[in-house]
């Protein structure tokens, strides 16, 4: 077992005092060495050898004073030689050694000045011997004490997942597969990291291995065996006789190692994979996201992206701080200074519960985990201010089995037990080297519950098992849901549930509490309707059982809806990272309008649209949300925006928050089918083909056709496509309205295009498809209009304006656009405004992060302008040609490079700022100074033109009577 911090600083005194005279390399090295080692607890004969032989860069033999594989080099010069000779002769030495022997650190030492070098962090530490004791935390790596507890960017993540990626290839390709497999890496990952990190000694799991296994794996898998067994093995009941190397090994328990597994069966190439995993410095690893990482590795498609899909820290604590992290960090500044008070919150701490309802890993856990525990160091120095007991065992509050978790697989399930399990050990060091005192809870007595099966079908209120609580207040008066009230001398906590189990008017009463997360946090699965497999469908079928058009919602929405169950007429708080579809398009109307209005659902805070990233290769390139809502309603919440979807965020307190996610009364924006404003055109989609491809034409096949049938251009129309509109490319289609068929009959060209239309619409699935069979030389759609507008279907989210345009009779708008027949300049300003970009920033849907523009959301439930004057519209009318008249002054640029921000002309810009003044100064007399406070204006104005039409619709009513 490791020693203390206290100890270590005690025997550095002593050492320092023996040693102080000490002089001469030759005759003191060696014991002054042993004796150094000793001031950590460290056998030195275990770890290292002197005088160990390498070949230097001449080929000739060097000899190192002390050797520690892979761990530390030592050079002992006598007192007062130069120490830079000393560290340039260590330098040669690492050449000779093997790629696994190098060590982390160099130590050159004259007896009385230590120069330690950090070889993986480039740094130097000097000091003088009699100064050690205020130098010992330099050595912490010796024992498995380490300062870098997370450090998500460390590469040796991602090494050490790769590493394990290898064990797990060779035991699966010997047929050693399925829940022992998965266990035994579970297991294996437990050792690796008990090693570097004081629960085992220093190298004691890769030493074991090394020593009493041979170097063809044959015995390997039983030596395992056997540690795991010991591990599981009190001490007291332990065979007498045991190897004297297994009997070292601590006491783990925790179920960990308790089921029996076949035995494995190992190789050469398996042995060195495992003593491969234990060169990695296990102390730096993260278990925050190893365990994505790790579970990453099984999956041969995740693996070409390791590491791509884990949520970093930086965005679980987007989450965890404005869901319970900031506000339990304002009470203890309000508590700083009473002792009582800090005592309380502490308690406080222990007696919260966590539900990650589709954990994974158990990323979030984990991270949730690890700031409460800092949380409580706060405390704790403010209770104890370094004067400290002598044992640090039952002054913590917080432990693992405050968190629960619900996986469908179980492989991951068992990763995030054990993840806890590591980050609670890690912090467990980091208390012991604040306060002192050597900390470990062995055996591992309390474990996070994680469930494994369909979080979608699983009550949540089972997770948590009847337990007492003991409560503390005075004369306080409660009614649990009985016809009388009962007075206690001891109650203040709020939970549900409660059955009274001790009526006496005593200091303590005790209730049972069936139920209780504080609460409910995590990532759900992204995945789209159309991504969904026929389990999945049925969980949104079950769950959205009774409610219309859901079919349309993400898999995601099905927590949500389960979430706002669970939490009824409770304080519990709940917090998703999701798609940011949930907000936008179709699925709000649908999603939003249940939780409002069937479940009292009030959003606390939110993250607005976000990349989802991480330092990781291979990134994720996911756009989400994150969304904090309870059952009952709070006086301040706040909203974290993006002034660039991929930058940093700022806050902002607002009284309400509205679906989405702007400040706003709770509404709802449903599909319309007809435009909410009157006198104002509608719109339509452009023409489908539904032809295979074959009534299209690039213009190549344009021009090569048309030189070898002249005659077929007078059937040949441009056909206008989002992507050739914007990026000013030609393509065209055979436009065969009205045509004789006699004129089909002469060109075997139009012929054999026709032929293959109907081919392609008698062989389809669908019915309609086939019906249009009987016309195979037309489009399903024919609509030509003297003028219209063009809106591109989809559109890059980086253009602060979505290119639209003029078109006439004889362009054919294809279905990739939207089309405004019959409108005027006036609807073109409008439409390529600031205040219309922001409404189809915040209602649209999208596909990934570009914009999907629609007509039954954005454009017809678009609030226009109340009652524009003609000279406002003139404006507006003259600005919108200005806007058209400086495109065409760019006929070499198409509008996607026009439209780019970073490309975007000087004159294109500053007419557009014009443009958009004009239009914010149609709404009302003063320009709004953001796109929140468009938005604020035009949910106001929608709500009082959708009243209007209410009350209007029921006056008709009343008058037809």
């Amino acid at each position: 077992m490791a020693l203390s911090w206290n100890e270590i600083k005690a025997r550095a005194i002593s050492f320092s005092k023996e040693w102080s005279d000490t002089a001469n390399e030759d005759a003191d090295a060696k014991p002054f060495l042993v004796d150094f080692f000793n001031v950590f607890g460290i056998n030195r004969k275990r770890v290292s050898t002197f005088e160990h032989r390498v070949k230097k860069l001449d080929d000739s033999d060097g000899y190192i004073d002390l050797l520690w594989k892979g761990v530390i080099l030592i050079e002992m010069k006598s007192r007062g030689k130069n120490l830079d000779k000393a560290f340039n002769q260590a330098k040669e030495y690492l050449h000779g050694l093997k790629e696994y022997e190098l060590p982390k650190f160099v130590l050159v030492s004259d007896f009385d000045v230590f120069r330690l070098h950090d070889l993986e962090e480039n740094s130097v530490s000097e000091f003088h011997l009699r100064d050690l004791v205020s130098n010992v935390h330099y050595f912490g790596s010796l024992i498995g004490y380490s300062k870098k507890i997370y450090k998500e960017q460390d590469p040796a993540n991602i090494k050490a997942a790769e590493l394990m990626g290898k064990l797990h290839d060779r035991l699966k390709e010997i047929g050693f597969t399925g829940h022992p497999l998965e266990v035994y890496l579970v297991r294996i990952l437990f050792c690796l990291f008990s090693e570097d990190t004081t629960i085992f000694e220093k190298r004691q799991f890769q030493e074991y291995i090394e020593n009493r296994t041979s170097e063809d794996g044959s015995d390997l898998a039983s030596h395992l065996q056997e540690l795991f067994q010991v591990l599981n093995t009190p001490l007291e009941g332990r065979y007498t006789n045991l190897d004297e190397q297994l009997s070292e090994f601590p006491y783990v328990n925790g179920k960990l190692f308790e089921e029996i597994l076949p035995i494995a069966s190992f190789d050469t190439k398996l042995r060195k994979a495992l003593l491969d995993c234990c060169q990695i410095d296990w102390s730096r690893i993260s278990p925050a996201i190893f365990g994505s990482m790790f579970q990453s590795v099984m999956n041969p498609v995740e693996r070409r992206n390791l590491g791509a899909h884990y949520t970093s820290e930086k965005n679980i604590l987007k989450l965890i701080k404005p869901l319970f992290l900031d506000e339990l960090y304002s009470e203890l500044e309000s508590c700083k200074g009473n002792r009582s008070k800090l005592l309380q919150l502490q308690k406080k701490l222990g007696s919260l519960k966590f539900l990650d309802p589709a954990c994974g890993c158990g990323n979030f856990l984990v991270i949730t985990y690890r700031e409460l525990r800092l949380l409580e160091f706060d405390i704790l120095r403010q209770l104890y201010k370094g004067q400290f007991a002598t044992s640090l065992e039952g002054i913590i509050e917080l432990n693992v089995d405050q968190f629960y978790g619900i996986e469908y697989e179980e492989f991951p399930a068992r990763i995030a037990e054990v993840a806890l399990w590591l980050i609670d050990h890690q912090m467990n060091l980091r208390l012991s080297e604040e306060f002192g005192q050597y900390f470990v809870r062995l055996p591992l007595k309390k474990a996070a519950c994680i469930t494994i099966g369909n979080a979608l079908e699983i009550d949540w209120n089972s997770l948590i098992k009847n337990q007492p609580i003991e409560i503390e207040a005075e004369n306080t008066t409660i009614t649990l849901n009985e016809p009388e009230a009962h007075e206690y001398t001891s109650v203040h906590i709020q939970t549900r549930n409660l059955t009274i189990i001790d009526e006496r008017k005593s200091e303590s009463v005790q209730l049972y509490t069936s139920a209780g997360f504080n609460f409910i946090l995590g990532n759900p699965p992204f995945i789209g309707k159309s991504q969904q497999n026929a389990a999945q469908k049925s969980d949104m079928e079950r769950i959205f059982a009774g409610y219309s058009g859901t079919g349309v919602l993400d898999y995601v929405t099905a927590w949500y809806l389960k979430a706002s169950r669970y939490i009824q007429n409770t304080r519990t708080r709940v917090a998703f990272v999701s798609t940011n579809s949930i907000v936008q398009g179709e699925q709000v109307g649908i999603l939003w309008n249940i939780l409002f209005n069937q479940y009292g659902i009030k959003i606390h805070f939110a993250h607005q649209s976000f990349s989802w990233s991480n330092e990781a290769k291979g990134n994720a390139a996911v756009h989400v949300v994150i969304i904090g809502f309870a059952n009952y309603d709070i006086i301040s919440k706040r909203i974290f925006t993006y002034d660039d979807i991929k930058g940093e965020y700022h806050e902002i307190s607002t009284n309400n928050i509205n679906p989405y996610l702007v400040e706003g009364k709770d509404i709802t924006i449903l599909s319309r089918s007809r435009v909410l404003c009157g006198g104002i055109p509608e719109m339509s989609w452009g023409n489908k083909p539904v032809d295979g491809g074959n009534l299209i034409l690039s213009n190549e096949e344009k021009n090569e056709i048309v030189n070898t049938e002249p005659h077929i251009n007078n059937f040949i129309k441009p056909l206008i496509c989002a992507k050739e509109f914007l990026n000013s490319e030609k393509r065209w289609c055979l436009w065969l309205v009205g045509v004789d068929p006699s004129e089909i009959r002469k060109s075997n060209f139009l012929l054999d295009r026709v032929k293959r239309v109907k081919q392609v619409r008698e062989s389809s699935k669908d019915a309609g498809a086939r019906r249009l069979a009987q016309q195979p030389g037309q489009f399903r759609d024919i609509k030509t209009y003297e003028k219209y507008i063009l809106i591109p279907a989809h559109s890059s989210e980086n253009r602060k304006y979505i290119p639209i345009g003029f078109f006439g009779k004889n362009d054919i708008a294809h279905n990739s656009c939207l089309v405004v027949p019959n409108a005027s300049l006036f609807h073109f300003g409008m439409l390529s405004s600031e205040i219309h970009m922001a409404w189809v920033r915040y209602v649209c849907g999208r596909l990934e992060s570009r914009f999907r523009y629609s007509k039954d959301i954005v454009y017809n439930n678009f609030p226009w302008p109340e009652n524009p004057t003609e000279t406002q519209i003139a404006r507006i009318e003259k600005l919108a040609q200005d806007v058209l008249d400086v495109r065409t002054q760019y006929p070499k640029s198409s509008l996607a490079v026009l439209y780019d921000p970073i490309t975007m002309p000087p004159a294109l810009v500053k007419a557009h700022n014009e443009l958009d003044k004009a239009v914010d100064l149609a709404y009302r007399p003063q320009p709004f100074v953001s796109d929140a406070k468009r938005m604020e204006y035009l949910f106001e104005l929608y709500e009082k033109y959708t009243a209007d039409l209410f009350t209007t619709k029921k006056k008709e009513k009343k008058k037809s009577k």
